[in-house]
């Protein structure tokens, strides 16, 4: 019999077993009243139980036990837990089923599957509707509890799919309320997925229940349901049988043990409140009944807002305060929407506290930070009312929708204030709450608090010189009176007899025994040194410590390892938090290039503060090394290196932490190989360079960013340039590449910026806070073993004695791990290096061999540690000259080939099917005619359509992103270009961590040249609260340059214009810098960049980017360097006229020597060492691609070759030039045309130059060159001593190996070592001067047919020939001989080899079928082809190929046909152009039209077909009644259709004089009377 329940009751839910009925004519207000009176809930035996019964969460589940007995955690397997559907009558219902029990109506209402066994089969409650209404509710509900503990979290996994499947609420219902509280909520639909929930619900001291609401509105379709729901932390401190120590407290009645800092802390932590009793309410504050004897700061932006359940703003603030758990407590917090902007603050004021103990006294709070947009929460205390006063802690950023409880210790010697603060975010979602503040051992103060007076200044001491007859500039002796320089006292060196000069300097190594502080000093007045209270340094050991010190003294110095041992350490017993300790060195006049400060510290202890190093330099300090908080109880060895440093002083400084737990000490301080050095007594090796100073370096220490030679001529760039592989990190990555696959990046850090955890405090390159580095970080946001790669360019196989050196930093008990690997070409790794734990917190230098059997990449990897202090920088990554870099002919390999009858090798595709060389880009000329050689360049852009080429760069902390206006954040609310909200523009991001002096650089690609009119706009907008600043750079060759930065005294929040003057420059960038000017964010945006007169063709002005180019007739400017180097750079030839000058230049040669020594004739010498040696020859081998001979223009024959023909094993060949040239730098430039043969690419050719010492350097070098022909190649040379420079062919023992080399010229600077004015013409007027000899002869010489000149350069360039020509006068003449049909000219198709016939074209656009005209700059239109008169004079191509198709006229499947007008071609679908090159999309009405026009040729071949007969029949009776002589002009009575061809000749389809049109496309070619002759 089944047992009946009172009215008061709720149905069970037991286990779906079809449709459930519930009882009719309920009211919906009944059922939400027996929400709250219901007395009994049935239970599995279909029995009555009372709902009064409450549940207690168990300590922990019992094992074994189902979760039917274990309230703390259901997954519904095998009851719904008593969760219950709490109202009835609705037709929408929580029901425990699953889907494999569902029938097929239902099954679309629940889940596929469970989330606990992810199976059909598996359980969960869903909402079954099986009807609907207007009022629809479904309700599931919780048992009842009792409380819960402080920590209580509950997480459950929710479905919510569908179009209509609405919102749903969790809510908090206390018992002894009528009220409840949203707790967490869900909006719309969140997709086919289970999704996890987790809500803090606190400590509840009351019975409670929870209900999942959702409300149908009678339109309801979807899939709600909830599974695996789990109470974690829930329950109180259990009993415990003692509770010892000071630190500890035992509730009364719980008798639970609870730390002493849970006392007053208005959390009811015991369960019986006993630590919430006899408590100070003046120090503490729940914000109840107001904010209590707390202040809102009137000097802030805003005020802090009291209230109570959820904040105005859906996704931001807390639902309920932390006092109550429910949302009638009350809570404070800071409103983020308008009025108030970016990184306004809200402030409050604690009451005044008396000084503190030396225990100090605890300030407790809670905080809840949730939102997209959080900024910053921040606690200050204050011993002077008019600041803000120190900083003891803030958080940046969503800290999720949670109560987070924090506490900070805080000791003063002065009253004191604590101030909250928070800032509004970059949005409307930061609301940021606190909650429940209070203080512990501390006490009012009855006063109010001084204004801050500035403090007198210190007073120096005044130093004592000793009499002397000595001048300013000279220190004497004191023994003797001799003079020395200044310079040398105090400069780790003995100058004077008896050692007086460094007598009173700081030692070179300093141990403390003795109680000796060896010169280092404090500098500060006597009586702050002999005050107790002065925090300062002082000399201990383990015999002084008192007792509370054992902990966070070293109890044995570093140096003997015993308790009597001496040592140097800050007193933190002493001070105030944050206080300094400085002590100094006396000045050091000079120290040399390996000078390195080594050093112990011990930092121990649980507050301990901070120690830097610092370098001062008359008035300015620089940071060198730090290191902060507590490093364990023992001795770390650390080391600075300082290198070359005039007229300084070291700086060691401590900083107190918090409170006194926590002492800095150093020991065994020592100055090693700090002695500047020693005057050059000797030649250097040929293993060794030569320093300007005449000092020797090992070679391997030339360009490592290391100052060995003590005047920097080691690391000039005029020295350094040619490595490829080399950087110093001071502006991007160089060379190497950031690997764009990883989870994040290496970032660039300068130095200057704080630092955030372990990272370097300096650089390497520069060793002080101005240099910057690249490091990943272990604090958030990055997660454990992330990686991130940077690789270098392709390294060689056959690169010898390659090496990289690289400087690393891994500091950090978190580290992670740094490797560097060498992955091969195809994919095989090596691990050389593997670091996994902590380094030192110092500089270290690694240096490793290089070799492999395939090309290869480095590749160094910094993986992130568990911990949050582990950071791993990298700075000055060397490939030493000898590892050969692969990046060019490797790009040209990798590089995808474009189709056959494209653009060809060298050229690059127009967006309108035309091509451009890659030189022809970036250069303010729209080659192309539809820009594309220009759009991704960097180039003007309203950002409308994208970035325009403009790029972030790689290694950057934040960046320029794209975005559009907004009225809630520091970005315009418009744009410029449209006005709007839609447009787009550049803005600087703000973002959750960062720091200020971050810099984001926003860069074009290389702009080839500009002119002297060049000028840049943009507009830019800086917010009123902006905390970022805009500057331009221009870099170039030489360096770094600002031209422009936002003037400060511009009001913001508006668009705003600049304009800069660029002017000439060369291979130049532009770069838009901004620059954190706070911690973070951003606030600065540009827009609308625009480039005006930038192009230099038609340019007038005779200005140029160097005083040292050279000015072409045209107005263009030329490098020096490309004067007379064999090839016309500028295009009047203007350049290779009057070269005598560079050609008779020791060492240039063009082998075209008329006696038979040519080493000789051209100062150039074989290497007799060597195993091959270098040959004239006239003729490169047939195995080349193409015929080619010598390179030198003119009547050049010869050239220099060697050949791998029988050579063995390390085949080298070498020519060295016979004379030095003297000591210069970036003055002297080698050029030289090489040619490669090599199948294989294992060749290489080398420059070097060769010091006087006999040292090798290599300067340039090339492998297995892939291009055909003749190859350009330039060095610029540069040595401290005379040089000399040589050619080296290796051939590694290969055959088939060819390496020629033609016209080598040295510029002639290289022969005076200094500036040399353009050279005017040795010949008179009347006289032609011969380019490449000195020689003149007769201008009535010059091209007569004959050589007058040597060179037979009287004979280049010459309009006309007297020999008959090769080409017709309607033939263009091919650089290879070769003669093509004018027609071919200008037509955007290169059919030269070497594409001349496109070269000397303009960019002017014609409708199909016309003509460009290049010499009038027009069009030719297609009626005027073939008309019997040349309207264009180059080459006569409008009269052209009028009767025939030239060869591969027609590209990509196109048809030729000749008409009346000359050849035409029928394209395929997608391609257009007078010769089918031109790809294009055609639009969708095409195949309609072409259904059309089918129906239309029809038409045409029928009538064309009647036409046939009707001629035909004329031919018979013409036959008849007219004899006709049959000529060699007459044919067959043929009519040919232009789409299928010659019927009688079938090879003939593209030319055939005997074609007869389609009217289509117009009459025949022929005239009337050839046509006669065709009619029989």
């Amino acid at each position: 019999m089944t047992s009946v329940c009172p009215r008061n009751v709720k149905f069970p839910i037991n286990h779906y077993q079809g449709p459930v009925h519930k009882a009719s004519g309920e009211s919906l207000l009944y059922a939400l009243n027996l929400n709250f009176e219901a007395r009994f809930v049935p239970g599995e035996d279909a029995g009555c139980i009372s709902s009064r019964k409450i549940r207690d969460f168990p300590t922990e589940c019992p094992k074994g036990a189902h979760e039917t007995n274990c309230f703390s955690k259901c997954d519904f397997e095998a009851n719904s837990c008593d969760w219950f559907e709490a109202i009835s009558g609705d037709h929408f219902d929580w029901i425990r089923s699953s889907q494999s029990e569902l029938s097929a109506d239902f099954e679309h209402q629940a889940p596929p599957r469970d989330h606990s066994l992810n199976a059909s089969q598996g359980h969960f409650m869903f909402i079954l509707k099986k009807s609907s209404s207007l009022w629809q509710v479904a309700k599931l509900q919780s048992p009842t509890f009792s409380q819960t503990g402080p920590g209580c979290i509950l997480s459950f996994w929710f479905y919510n799919y569908g179009l209509s499947v609405g919102a749903a609420e969790l809510q908090l219902h206390m018992e002894n309320s009528h009220d409840s509280t949203v707790i967490w909520r869900v909006l719309y639909n969140q997709g086919k997925q289970w999704l996890e929930a987790t809500i803090q619900l606190g400590r509840l001291s009351q019975p409670f229940h929870l209900s999942l609401d959702k409300v149908s509105l009678g339109i309801y379709d979807g899939v709600s349901a909830i599974d695996d729901i789990r109470f974690e932390n829930c329950t109180l401190p259990l009993p415990a049988e003692s509770c010892e120590g000071l630190d500890h407290f035992w509730c009364r009645h719980t008798r639970a043990c609870i730390e002493k800092l849970r006392l007053c802390d208005l959390v009811d932590d015991c369960g019986d409140r006993t630590d919430e009793v006899n408590c100070a309410p003046e120090l503490q504050c729940n914000f109840e009944t107001g904010i209590c004897n707390w202040e809102q700061d009137a000097k802030d932006d805003f005020d802090w807002t009291r209230s109570q359940g959820p904040t105005p703003t859906l996704n931001t603030g807390p639902m309920k305060d932390n006092t109550l758990g429910t949302a009638k407590g009350h809570y404070l917090y800071i409103e983020s929407s308008e009025p108030q902007a970016f990184q306004d603050s809200a402030a409050l004021l604690s009451p005044i506290l008396n000084a503190t103990d030396t225990k100090g006294c605890t300030f407790r709070f809670y905080y809840h930070m949730f939102g997209k947009r959080i900024y910053r929460l921040a606690i200050y205390q204050r011993i002077w009312s008019d600041s803000r006063g120190q900083l003891l802690w803030q958080i940046f950023g969503n800290q999720g929708n949670r109560w987070i409880r924090k506490h900070l210790n805080i000791s003063s010697r002065q009253p004191f204030q604590i101030l909250v603060e928070a800032s509004v975010g970059d949005g409307f979602t930061g609301d940021i709450a606190i909650d429940d503040l209070s203080f512990m051992d501390c006490t009012l103060y009855p006063g109010n608090l001084p204004a801050d007076l500035p403090t007198p200044p210190e007073t120096s001491v005044p130093v004592t010189l000793p009499p002397h007859n000595c001048t300013d500039n000279e220190f004497i002796c004191r023994s003797d009176g001799h003079c020395i320089e200044k310079m040398q006292k105090c400069d780790f060196k003995y100058d004077c007899p008896d050692k007086s000069d460094e007598a009173s300097c700081v030692m070179e190594v300093c141990s403390f025994e003795k109680r000796s502080l060896c010169k280092w000093y404090q500098p500060i007045p006597v009586h702050l040194l002999q005050d107790s209270n002065t925090f300062r340094w002082g000399l201990g050991n383990g015999i002084s410590i008192h007792h509370g010190e054992e902990n966070h003294r070293p109890s044995v110095d570093h140096t003997q390892n015993t308790t009597d041992g001496w040592y140097l350490y800050a007193d933190s017993s002493n001070g105030k938090f944050g206080d300094t300790a400085d002590i100094l060195t006396p000045i050091i006049s000079l120290t040399g290039p390996k000078c390195t400060l080594v050093f112990w510290t011990h930092m121990n202890g649980a507050t301990v503060g901070s120690l830097q190093v610092l370098i001062k330099k008359d008035n300015v300090t620089s940071k060198l090394w730090a290191q902060t908080g507590q490093q364990g109880a023992q001795w770390k060895r650390a080391e600075v290196f300082l290198g070359i440093r005039s007229h300084t002083q070291i700086v060691f400084r401590a900083k107190r932490g918090i409170s006194y737990i926590g002492d800095v000490a150093v020991d065994d301080i020592s100055f090693q190989d700090c002695s500047p050095l020693l005057s050059p007594e000797r030649k250097c090796t040929d293993h060794e360079f030569m320093c300007a100073n005449k000092h020797c370096i090992a070679k391997d220490k030339l360009c490592d960013f290391v100052n060995d030679c003590a005047d920097n001529s080691d690391e000039t760039t005029f020295i350094c340039r040619t490595s490829s592989g080399r950087c110093d990190f001071e502006f991007d990555l160089c060379s190497w590449k950031q690997e764009k696959d990883e989870d994040f990046d290496w970032n660039l850090k300068a130095s200057s910026i704080p630092a955030a955890g372990t990272e370097p405090a300096a650089d390497h390159t520069l060793g002080n806070s101005s240099g910057h580095y690249i490091f990943i970080k272990s604090l958030f946001p990055q997660q454990p073993m992330r990686a991130a790669r940077i690789s270098s360019p392709v390294i060689s196989k056959r690169s010898k004695n390659c090496k990289i050196i690289f400087h690393y930093h891994m500091y950090g008990n978190g580290i992670g791990a740094l490797t560097l690997m060498q992955v091969s070409v195809t994919n095989q790794t090596k691990v050389l290096l593997n670091l996994t734990v902590e380094q030192g917190n110092f500089w270290r230098r690694e240096e490793l061999s290089l070799f492999g059997d395939e090309d290869f990449q480095l590749k160094f990897e910094g993986r992130v540690g568990k911990g949050q202090r582990g950071d791993i920088a990298l700075d000055d990554i060397v490939l030493t000259e000898n590892c050969l870099s692969l990046h060019d002919s490797v790009q040209e390999e990798l590089a995808v080939p474009l189709p056959t009858g494209f653009c060809p090798l060298g050229y690059r595709e127009c967006h309108n099917g035309k091509c451009y060389r890659l030189e022809q880009s970036c250069n303010f000329v729209d080659n192309c005619g539809d820009n594309t050689d220009e759009n991704e360049c960097g180039s003007s852009c309203t950002f409308e359509k994208g970035w325009c080429g403009w790029q972030n760069s790689q290694a950057d902390n934040f960046d320029w992103v794209l975005g559009v206006g907004s009225h809630q954040s520091l970005r315009p609310p418009k744009d410029h270009t449209l006005g709007n909200e839609n447009g787009h523009f550049m803005y600087l991001e703000a973002t959750a961590v960062g720091l200020r002096g971050d810099k984001a650089h926003f860069r074009s690609t290389m702009w080839r040249e500009s002119s002297a009119a060049c000028t840049m706009s943009f507009w830019y907008f800086v917010s009123a609260k902006a905390t970022g600043s805009i500057q331009i750079l221009i870099k170039t060759e030489k360096g770094l340059s600002k031209v422009w930065q936002e003037s400060k005294q511009n009001p913001g929040n508006h668009w705003q214009k600049a304009d800069i003057l660029l002017g000439k420059l060369r291979n130049f960038e532009v770069i838009f810098q901004g620059i954190r000017t706070r911690d973070l964010g951003g606030g600065a945006a540009i827009d609308d960049i625009e480039f005006k007169n930038c192009t230099t063709v038609g340019e007038i002005s005779e200005l140029c980017p160097e005083i040292t180019d050279f000015l072409c007739r045209d107005k263009k400017c030329i490098a020096s360097h490309l004067l007379c180097d064999y090839k016309p750079d500028c295009s009047d030839r203007s350049d290779e006229a009057h070269c005598a000058h560079y050609t008779s230049t020791t060492g240039s040669c063009n082998f075209e020597t008329s006696s038979g020594n040519w080493t000789t004739a051209c100062s150039l010498t074989q290497d007799s060492e060597d195993d091959l040696d270098w040959a004239i020859g006239s003729r490169i081998p047939a195995k080349a691609l193409i015929p080619d001979s010598d390179h030198t223009p003119g009547s050049g024959q010869h050239f220099l070759y060697v050949n791998s023909s029988g050579s063995k094993e390390g085949s080298v060949a070498r020519i060295t030039t016979s004379k030095s040239f003297p000591a210069s730098l970036g003055m002297c430039t080698v050029r030289f045309w090489f040619y490669m043969i090599d199948p294989r690419s294992m060749g290489i050719l080398k420059v070097y130059t060769i010091e006087e010492s006999g040292l090798n350097i290599l300067v340039w070098s090339v492998i297995g060159n892939k291009r055909t022909g003749w190859t350009y190649g330039s060095v610029p040379l540069s040595s401290n001593s005379p040089f000399k420079v040589a050619f080296e062919a290796d051939l590694d023992g290969n055959e088939d190996i060819f390496i020629a080399l033609d016209d080598i010229s040295f510029t002639p600077e290289c022969v005076t070592g200094g500036p040399v004015p353009v050279q005017p013409s040795p010949c008179e007027a009347d006289q032609f001067s011969c380019i490449y000899t000195l020689q003149c002869v007769p201008l009535s010489g010059k091209c007569d047919g004959h050589e007058d000149c040597i060179d037979g350069s009287d004979e280049m360039d010459c309009p006309l020939s007297p020999t008959p020509p090769l080409c017709s006068n309607m033939e263009f003449p091919c650089s290879t001989d070769e003669c093509i049909p004018s027609l071919l000219l200008c037509d955007g198709v290169p059919d030269c080899h070497f594409n001349e016939d496109e070269l000397i074209c303009s960019n002017k656009s014609c409708s199909n079928g016309a003509l460009v005209c290049a010499s009038s700059n027009s069009c030719i239109p297609a009626h005027q082809r073939c008309d019997g008169f040349a309207d264009c004079m180059d080459f006569q191509l409008d009269e052209s190929s009028c009767s025939e198709c030239p060869l591969n006229y027609c590209r990509n499947g196109g048809t030729c046909v000749v008409e009346k007008n000359g050849p035409m071609c029928r394209c395929r679908q997608g391609w257009k152009g007078n010769r089918c090159h031109i790809k294009f999309n055609p639009p969708a009405t095409d195949f309609t039209y072409a259904q059309n026009n089918t129906w239309t040729l029809l038409g045409i071949g029928l009538a064309f077909l009647m036409t046939h007969i009707t001629v035909a029949v004329l031919c018979f009776l013409a036959n008849r009644k007219v004899p006709i002589r049959k000529t060699e002009g007459s044919g067959n009575c043929a009519f040919v259709n232009p789409v299928y061809g010659n019927w009688s000749n079938p090879e003939k389809t593209e030319s055939s004089v005997y074609s007869f049109s389609n009217p289509l496309y117009g009459t025949t070619s022929g005239s009337l009377e050839t046509l006669s002759h065709h009619l029989k």
